[in-house]
């Protein structure tokens, strides 16, 4: 099993288009960064935890499943760097592989020395732009192989089928 422990605004910090995003609402910025890793959990079977750090504010620790990825906010006095070495240690055993994506260097070094890899912001983003590209892709070749007939038609025929399909004279 490999888990994917994602430092939340710190990878909001490092991708161009969630870091526009934060500076107008940062919990669209927070929504849209879920969204993306659940598409990325649901395409590459990887377990996907978030954690969002709530160093200032009052509370207790807040969990969370959006679309069957994991949200963490860390509880008060609690940084999302000292939640995500304790997940670390929780998660990581012989069958499990924990990745942390984040680009706090010193929280890589941490990491490190329990057994966990890493993965820099940019990383993840190259890995969820292109599976983005192959979901595309495969959306495409999808739809060519629905829209053929099983008998061969020319173009303008298929066109004129369309058009009495919808109505159109």
């Amino acid at each position: 099993m490999v888990v994917l422990i994602v430092d939340g605004y710190n990878v909001i910090g490092a991708w161009p288009e969630l870091a526009s995003l934060r500076d107008k609402d940062l919990s669209q910025a927070r929504d849209l960064l879920i969204e993306k890793m659940a598409e990325y959990q649901s395409y590459t079977g990887e377990r996907v935890i978030i954690v969002f750090d709530a160093y200032e504010v009052r509370g207790l620790e807040n969990k969370q499943k959006t679309y069957k990825v994991e949200v963490i906010y860390t509880r008060e006095n609690e940084t999302a760097d000292e939640r995500i070495e304790k997940l670390v240690g929780e998660v990581k055993n012989i069958k499990t592989q924990v990745y942390v994506a984040t680009s706090d260097y010193t929280e890589q070094r941490t990491i490190f020395a329990q057994g966990a890899l890493r993965k820099s912001a940019r990383e993840l983003l190259i890995e969820v732009e292109n599976i983005e590209k192959e979901i595309e892709e495969e959306v495409k070749h999808h739809i060519n192989l629905q829209a053929r007939a099983k008998i061969p038609l020319s173009k303008e025929v298929l066109e004129v089928f369309e058009k009495w399909r919808r109505g159109i004279k």
